[in-house]
């Protein structure tokens, strides 16, 4: 064989090895071209599924970007892309005035479908009422209506109410609760601002002194959850720590005393906290693994571990698991599982337990007749529920109409409220109850002593009337 023979050869063989290339890099780069993928999540309110979102895939990785494609989550909080080429693309959630967190979402598609784009909001984020209602809107302002004795309507002054007034100064909420007679707000940094009443040091800011302009609760950031109890306030951490203030003497703080305290002390041996609730002289705190802890006063059984005696440390609610929701009341609790069953316990003297019975239960006790149950309020001896089907059922009290019957009779079991369906959040006042549909519009019922119905009169309501929210 000559040398010049072999030199050809190996020419054409280094020719043949780059068209082989060339062929086999088209074919991998028409095959990226042309392979597509999925994005998928879920929508949840205060731990519930959120219904009818509308979900917008915009194309290129820029909000506002051109819509490429836009969809609705379903009755399980589910929403789905299918068939999406290769890109950069921005998911966006969007409902009436709800603020969503994360607000969108960056996806970058190439190699592996897009799942557990998930988003969420809090339905104590919308509305929360006592004897006074706090509406957070979703450009950051909340404004008030109602009582204001002490200030707790936050516009700087003590007079009642009964239009929406603006809560002075603040800017970016991301959550709002109300106590008996004072207020509390998370900002979108994590920070946590009150007003109102401050006999007891409820506002947390070193103080014993009302205020009806909103102060800066000292030493506590990071905040991922707030709660007001009668005269005492709860903040759950991005770390999982609780801290507490206000009044102490039923050990409602949670760090083994009874001594009360005008600033932030952490509660006692708890991690992983996620939510929490306060009522009378109590509180609640839902942990990540499913759980529910419970602390300070305890008559009624409302700490739910099978005693009636007081704690100042934590004691674990009975036979609760995989709980996706809470919620206190005056001295009653309810809760809601992941099997979208409700549980109550505490007080149960005019039925709100729901169990069909008056005696009190020092266990959680499940709701008779409730299924599907997705968002659960409870106010002060009465229970509000909504279904997946966006229905309210009450239970309870009814003594000025807030279970919306059109009678001022008890119940003890649950049953729906008519004429009010498409619902997205409810929430229960001392003894009135709100509920928010999902086209933006509001209904309430019952107790208006102050105008905390927001119908621009002080008359009660046994039936749901349309608000008009600010």
């Amino acid at each position: 064989m000559s040398k010049g023979y072999r030199l050809k050869r190996v020419r054409w063989s280094a020719n043949l090895l780059f068209w082989v290339l060339i062929v086999l890099i088209g074919a991998v780069l028409a095959g990226c071209g042309s392979t597509n993928y999925s994005i998928s999540g879920t929508v949840t309110s205060g731990g519930a599924p959120l219904h009818s979102v509308t979900i917008t895939l915009s194309d290129g990785a820029s909000v506002g970007g051109a819509t490429f494609r836009i969809t609705q989550t379903d009755v399980n909080g589910n929403y789905y892309f299918g068939d999406v080429p290769i890109g950069s693309y921005t998911v966006t959630p969007s409902l009436g005035n709800f603020n969503f967190s994360p607000s969108f979402r960056y996806c970058y598609l190439n190699g592996i479908n897009a799942t557990g784009f998930n988003f969420s909001v809090s339905v104590e984020s919308w509305i929360t009422s006592s004897d006074y209602t706090i509406y957070l809107r979703n450009d950051g302002t909340a404004w008030s209506w109602g009582n204001n004795g002490n200030g707790q309507l936050g516009d700087g002054g003590t007079v009642n109410s009964v239009i929406p007034v603006q809560v002075y100064g603040l800017l970016g909420m991301t959550a709002v609760a109300v106590g008996q007679a004072h207020s509390v707000a998370l900002m979108v940094g994590g920070e946590v601002w009150t007003w109102g009443l401050n006999s007891d040091g409820q506002l947390g800011n070193g103080t014993a002194t009302d205020s009806a302009y909103p102060v800066q609760v000292t030493g506590v950031t990071d905040v991922i959850a707030v709660a007001a109890g009668y005269d005492h306030t709860v903040a759950a951490k991005s770390d999982g720590t609780v801290w507490t203030w206000g009044n102490n003497s039923n050990g409602q703080l949670g760090n083994g005393t009874t001594v009360g305290t005008s600033t932030p002390v952490q509660v006692s041996g708890l991690t992983g906290i996620t939510s929490v609730a306060a009522g009378y002289k109590y509180t609640l705190a839902s942990r990540n693994d499913g759980t529910i802890w419970a602390w300070g006063m305890n008559s009624n059984g409302q700490l739910g571990n099978g005693t009636t005696s007081d704690s100042s440390i934590p004691t674990q609610v009975s036979g609760l698991t995989n709980i996706v929701a809470i919620t206190a009341g005056y001295s009653h609790a309810a809760a809601i599982s992941f099997n979208q069953t409700a549980w109550a316990w505490g007080s149960n003297g005019s039925g709100q337990l729901g169990d069909g019975t008056t005696a009190d239960r020092a266990t959680p006790v499940q709701v008779s007749g409730l299924t599907n149950a997705v968002a659960i309020t409870a106010g002060y001896d009465h229970t509000v529920a909504m279904d997946i089907g966006g229905s309210a059922w009450t239970w309870g009290c009814n003594s000025v109409g807030q279970l919306g019957d059109g009678t001022t009779n008890n119940r003890s079991t649950p049953a729906v409220v008519n004429g009010v369906t498409d619902l997205i959040a409810v929430a229960a006042g001392y003894q009135d109850t709100i509920a928010l549909v999902i086209d933006g519009t509001a209904w309430a019922w019952g107790d208006n002593s102050y105008g905390q119905l927001g119908d621009e009169t002080t008359t009660n309501r046994l039936t749901p009337v349309s608000i008009t929210l600010p």
